[in-house]
């Protein structure tokens, strides 16, 4: 049979042995999402910001107001803001024609983004006409306390954020591997949070909590930090949306950051979740682009994987990676280490005022890599740097599955799982 995954811009095709595929995970959403597909992208965005959850309109919020920030995703999450940050500009002007308005990049440890990335992702129109601020998380001298979080760490985010009259944030919810769920609160922590205080959050005691996963927000120590830092920075308004595989917008949820947030977690359930079809093998991807431009992001579509494939199993998964490794540092964790159990050992121990830069990232590829064997499809460019990081590398699907056949037998069972990412794996 032949089966698409998602790969950069692209597919990644290829052709599986049909009789030993057990199943393809994906969730059944046709029904859902039904209604969304009778509207366009900005017929549901509109809606949601006429409608706030929870709020007064943006509009009403930004009268009187003199300086407005608006914190936005950066280059590697795909938010289709040339549709929704132009909607939020009208909206706040629609209030308030007067006041500042600052685009605040929530790069959180990412790498800046690039004058390019903004045009691409804003268009020329904004990035011409509207102050826009690429967070630098190692910009000491413009990160300003507000607060201690619950773990104990500094909350100390960008000074343009802190000094906001109104803050507003933009951006999108998907699964997200130890916050359960990206959005709302994580456009403020980490987004605009300084390294250090994300640090203390990520700290392995965290990572290795049973409820830092997937889909998880009670109970879980990650997502109460980035809470509490929402409420110290006094997010006032959020406008999160949520995508289907093709990056078309499916739901738009706007207004309190904290209920219109959990409105659109319930949202992603509905639309994401699928159960698990235990296999040998379990064949993914990361979601295409922006989200396997690199190694470091590759991690979240094992994680999907993991929660699917027997321990002991082979995970295949498919990406791009065209600007490599995702951090020199995370990289050389791998590359100089005598076993991958140390990665894991050395983060659990590591007191959370110590954590390191990515170690959180490196202990969840090790607890991946422990119990399974991982093969990375993708172009020969990415071969040295996959088998320095201690996995697999194989230039095709086809080629991958005569690798795990060799580990686990040739009448071992299949599942695909698609995308890795943008899939809840639950019973």
């Amino acid at each position: 049979m032949k089966i698409s995954l998602p790969y950069g811009k692209g597919k990644l095709t290829a052709d599986v042995p049909s009789a030993r595929v057990k199943g393809i995970i994906e969730a059944n959403s046709e029904e859902v999402l039904r209604d969304s597909y009778q509207k366009s992208e900005e017929q549901l965005v509109e809606d949601s910001l006429l409608n706030p959850i929870d709020s007064d309109r943006l509009s009403e919020l930004a009268v009187g107001k003199k300086n407005i920030v608006i914190i936005s995703s950066d280059h590697t999450r795909p938010v289709p803001s040339k549709i929704i940050m132009p909607k939020i500009i009208e909206e706040i002007r629609r209030g308030n024609q007067d006041a500042k308005i600052t685009i605040l990049v929530a790069t959180g440890t990412h790498r800046l983004t690039t004058h390019d990335e903004l045009v691409d992702k804003y268009g020329q129109d904004i990035v011409s006409k509207i102050n826009i601020v690429v967070h630098d998380s190692d910009d000491e001298k413009n990160m300003v306390k507000i607060g201690t979080l619950p773990s104990g760490a500094n909350c100390r985010i960008n000074r343009v954020a802190a000094e906001a009259d109104l803050l507003v944030a933009e951006g999108f919810i998907e699964p997200h591997f130890f916050a359960g769920y990206s959005g709302g609160r994580k456009a403020v922590f980490p987004g605009v949070a300084a390294r250090t205080s994300v640090f203390g959050n990520h700290n392995g005691q965290f990572i290795d909590s049973k409820y830092s996963r997937t889909g998880i927000m009670a109970h879980n120590p990650i997502h109460k930090d980035m809470v509490e830092a929402a409420k110290l920075a006094n997010l006032k308004f959020i406008i999160n949306v949520v995508l289907d595989h093709d990056k078309r917008i499916t739901g738009s949820f706007a207004g309190d950051s904290v209920t219109a947030h959990l409105a659109g977690t319930k949202f992603v359930d509905s639309v994401m979740q699928a159960k698990p079809i235990y296999t040998d093998i379990t064949i993914t991807s990361n979601g295409g682009y922006p989200l396997d431009q690199n190694m470091y992001q590759m991690v979240k579509g094992m994680t999907g994987a993991e929660a699917t494939n027997k321990k002991g199993g082979v995970i295949i998964i498919a990406g791009r990676m065209a600007d490599g490794t995702g951090g020199d540092k995370f990289f050389n964790l791998f590359k100089d280490c005598e076993k991958v159990s140390d990665i894991y050992d050395d983060a659990v121990q590591t007191p959370a005022e110590k954590t390191e830069q990515d170690q959180w990232q490196a202990q969840i590829l090790a607890r991946v890599m422990l119990n399974h064997h991982v093969i990375v499809v993708s172009d020969t460019s990415s071969l040295k740097m996959v088998e320095d990081m201690k996995m697999t590398y194989a230039s095709s699907i086809e080629e991958a599955l005569e690798i795990a056949d060799k580990t686990v037998g040739a009448d071992s069972s299949i599942a695909v799982l698609p995308d890795g990412v943008s899939t809840i794996i639950k019973e």
